[in-house]
């Protein structure tokens, strides 16, 4: 039986959770321990029994993957079933899992070209034009640009999952993202072209010849390896960092 339905301040505490998604990810369960972690407040107020928890707890330590940010409309929704299924609402294990694997996969192939490949390069091409200023302002305003939709997301994506209910990526909310996508794409590939000129004209005079064949050569590289589906992480800050030492030293 449920003991209390949820409240924002419970879904507040799952978003705060969801930040530790993959804190234990693995190759057998990859996600799925932090799902349990994450989803265990509204778990907790829902049954009463400590039995039930344990069972409603192991349940959700099952196989689980998405991208880790949009993993809260997920959250959301799940609990949302949850507190159906804990008032006897004729929700059972089977359908919490379907939604589970239909939301993970759908909400995986929008966050992943939403974060990874445009909101992340956006947000950095805007923070090093503003370091080419000469402004220290460049890194903050990257951080705060890319971090006010990932942790406002992260936050409150659970409350919208979970007034929205399994139907939170609906066909609306997936053309509202996509028309996000494609806008942070041509805004980010007008940045690019802003830094590559500030980087090729400095202060009005032309930099030279040397710098501009490492710069070329760099993007050049850059759109190489952009063609893998999952370029790592710190092969892209290596490579980045070394190709600016050279061209530093050669500016």
């Amino acid at each position: 039986m449920m003991e209390r339905p949820l409240r924002n301040a419970t879904l507040l505490r799952m978003g705060l959770r969801a930040s530790l998604l993959q804190a234990t990810w693995n190759y057998e369960r990859q996600q799925g321990l932090g799902w349990a972690f994450a989803l265990a407040p509204a778990i907790e107020r829902l049954y009463a029994d400590p039995a039930e928890r344990r069972d409603r707890l192991a349940e959700h330590t099952a196989y689980f993957n998405t991208q880790p940010t949009l993993a809260s409309l997920a959250l959301g929704a799940v609990a949302g079933l949850e507190e159906r299924r804990a008032a006897g609402g004729g929700v059972d294990h089977e359908a919490v899992a379907r939604v589970k694997v239909i939301l993970g996969s759908s909400l995986a192939a929008i966050g992943d070209r939403l974060f990874w490949f445009t909101l992340r390069p956006f947000s950095a091409c805007l923070g090093v034009l503003v370091a080419l200023g000469g402004s220290w302002l460049g890194a903050p305003l990257m951080w705060v640009c890319y971090n006010l939709f990932h942790i406002g997301l992260r936050l409150f994506g659970v409350g919208w999952g979970f007034r929205a209910g399994p139907t939170v990526l609906n066909p609306q909310v997936r053309g509202r993202f996509n028309r996000l996508v494609g806008s942070l794409a041509v805004a980010g590939a007008a940045l690019v072209g802003v830094v590559v000129a500030v980087l090729l004209v400095p202060g009005g005079q032309p930099a030279t010849l040397v710098f501009q064949a490492l710069l070329a050569a760099g993007l050049s590289l850059g759109l190489i390896a952009a063609q893998r589906a999952r370029p790592s992480p710190t092969e892209w800050a290596l490579g980045t960092g070394l190709l600016c030492v050279i061209a530093t030293w050669f500016r």
